[in-house]
């Protein structure tokens, strides 16, 4: 499993992307977010998540809180 911070994630449009530092930014998209209730990111929030690469780059899968907490706030 990968670890980066939330970037930032557009709620309306359920799609965002995570950094690991200097490397190439990671999409992420809701459908990944791991848990119950509305499934959101917060800029600057860890997670860990599976890293794979699709036909257009990098992507998310299975993500994470590292705090194991919810937030259903939107």
């Amino acid at each position: 499993m990968a670890t980066g911070s939330v970037k930032w994630f557009n709620n309306a449009k359920g799609f965002g992307f995570i950094t690991q530092g200097g490397d190439d930014d990671i999409f992420v998209h809701y459908s990944q977010i791991q848990g119950d209730g509305f499934k959101t990111l917060k800029e600057g929030e860890v997670v860990e998540f599976e890293l794979r690469r699709g036909p257009k780059g990098l992507h998310a899968a299975n993500i994470l809180r590292i705090n194991g907490q919810q937030d259903f706030s939107i």
